[in-house]
């Protein structure tokens, strides 16, 4: 049992059929088994960005902060350098992550941040109401493309190898238990998680018939393998009708960013009292 009611009484917008549901619900039994272990969930804090995924912040009763478009993992990351003991996730779009924060994105892994990326992809903009983004297939009719988008699609995982993520992994929401796997894994591995998660949109990508035929676990995949990691990525463009390889890429240990920043040991009163002078100063 949990010490408090995880879902919250604001009332839910996403469409019915959004994938969304999924992450959430996910999310929420993750935490409670984190408060069922010992963790504070007071520890917790829950970033996310612009665009339909970022409503998950009102749903979920934990500490929560609304970026702007493109900016949650900055926010992430200046969180958890002024405070390491705190689990930090990121709730991110494919727009809001992979077009406006893309540059974000890139340098968190290269620095190896200590936070969990989790990408809602659904491949468009949704809350827009249907434009296409960087992972919507070539041809992809929107709002803003009505005679089809005439750009192939970003591979973000081929990307975050690249970059130099240390866990990487792709979940599918209508494989919730894989998900949950996926996303625990994530968050207890040190270092910067990143969990690309195709997403439903139910209202104006539903393409849930064209996902679960392709999805597959890799067998006897070496997670620690970069090249097979490369291969896997590289299977399945966002574009191709070629199967969708699920489940953790890419994992590595990696000193991260805020161990290498560190010049020496800081206690949380000491933090605390140097966030208050901050405070006090500006007022």
């Amino acid at each position: 049992m949990t010490g408090r009611e995880l879902i919250t009484d604001v009332q839910n917008t996403w469409c019915p059929g959004c994938g969304n549901f999924t992450i959430q619900h996910t999310l929420k039994k993750i935490l409670a088994e984190m408060e069922t272990a010992g963790r504070s969930l007071d520890d917790v804090v829950l970033v996310s960005g612009i665009g339909c995924h970022a409503k998950i912040a009102d749903y979920l009763n934990i500490n929560t902060f609304y970026s702007l478009h493109g900016r949650t993992i900055p926010v992430a990351t200046g969180i958890k350098l002024a405070n390491p003991d705190l689990t930090v996730i990121c709730c991110c779009g494919d727009g809001d992550c992979y077009a406006e924060g893309l540059d974000h994105l890139i340098f968190a892994a290269k620095r190896n941040v200590d936070i969990t990326v989790i990408v809602h992809n659904n491949r468009v903009y949704g809350l827009t109401t249907g434009q296409y983004t960087p992972t919507s297939p070539l041809g992809f009719r929107g709002k803003s493309t009505p005679s089809g988008t005439a750009e192939f699609p970003l591979n973000p995982l081929e990307l975050m190898l690249a970059s130099g993520a240390t866990y990487i992994a792709r979940g599918y929401t209508k494989k919730m238990d894989q998900l949950r796997a996926l996303l625990q894994g994530g968050i207890a591995h040190r270092g910067f998680s990143f969990i690309d998660v195709l997403q439903i949109c139910a209202t104006f990508f539903p393409a849930a018939d064209y996902y679960t035929p392709r999805v597959y676990d890799p067998a006897d995949h070496d997670p620690t393998s970069f090249d097979h990691a490369c291969v896997l990525a590289r299977e399945w463009d966002y574009n191709s009708d070629a199967r969708i390889p699920l489940g953790v890429l890419y994992t590595a240990t990696f000193p991260c960013f805020g161990e290498r920043m560190a010049t020496k040991g800081v206690t949380a009163g000491e933090r605390e009292e140097a966030v208050r002078q901050i405070l006090a100063s500006r007022i």
